[in-house]
């Protein structure tokens, strides 16, 4: 039997296409690529680890019962996305986020986002400490804010995904963006990277993998 390993370079479609023809081993590669994006979106949510651990094996099992649903419309992250926001909403039983009027000062988004400047290896280092200032301080924003935050800068959805993820404009996106910059703008600088923030251990990312598979397995 070929190693998965042997699939890594494989588009998201191709591993989709191989996994709907019967090979579910390769749906590990697809847990993988999407854990750290997953994972933050729990926390933004202000959900605890185990909770976001929770929600994300959640998130994985019904995806993967739904993946001949998948229709390549949009990217296989931005669709995962979606039912991972869901799950997040219906354990918090949110009612939806009240609209916004734009404001002409805050329209204007910044070609660049606040992890783009250039690091170097001393940048790249960061204590448990800071990383723990970091996280608080995204808590600290208002939920909106925080998640068009999370899936624009740290999780790399351009404006028109997110605004489809949380059913707001693109405007909106904009303006929620850069309210959340200002909010952020004392605690966060730019020579911390994204994968500073909510960062997903190795060893909470593999217990994900082993546990959604053997779900998965067992169902087989």
């Amino acid at each position: 039997m070929t190693k998965i390993s042997a699939f890594e370079n494989y588009a998201d479609t191709e591993i989709i296409a191989k996994i709907l023809a019967g090979e579910t081993r390769l749906y590990e590669l697809l847990i993988r690529r999407n854990n750290p994006f997953l994972y933050r979106v729990g926390r933004s949510y202000n959900y605890s680890h185990h909770d976001t651990e929770d929600l994300m094996q959640e998130t994985y099992v019904s995806a993967f019962y739904s993946l001949s649903d998948f229709q390549g419309k949009s990217s296989f992250k931005t669709w995962i996305t979606r039912i991972m926001l869901n799950k997040c909403y219906h354990k918090k039983q949110k009612h939806s986020y009240k609209k916004e009027t734009v404001a002409e000062d805050l329209i204007l988004e910044k070609n660049k986002t606040m992890f783009d400047n250039p690091s170097n290896t001393d940048k790249n280092i960061i204590n448990k400490e800071l990383s723990h200032v970091l996280e608080k301080a995204l808590e600290s924003i208002p939920d909106e804010y925080r998640m068009v935050f999370t899936l624009r800068e740290l999780n790399g959805l351009s404006t028109s995904e997110t605004g489809e993820l949380m059913s707001i404009t693109e405007s909106n996106v904009k303006v929620r963006l850069n309210r959340a910059k200002s909010m952020l703008r004392t605690f966060i600088v730019s020579q911390y990277s994204a994968e500073d923030i909510y960062e997903f251990n190795l060893v909470y990312c593999n217990r994900i993998v082993e546990n959604v598979m053997s779900r998965i397995n067992s169902s087989q």
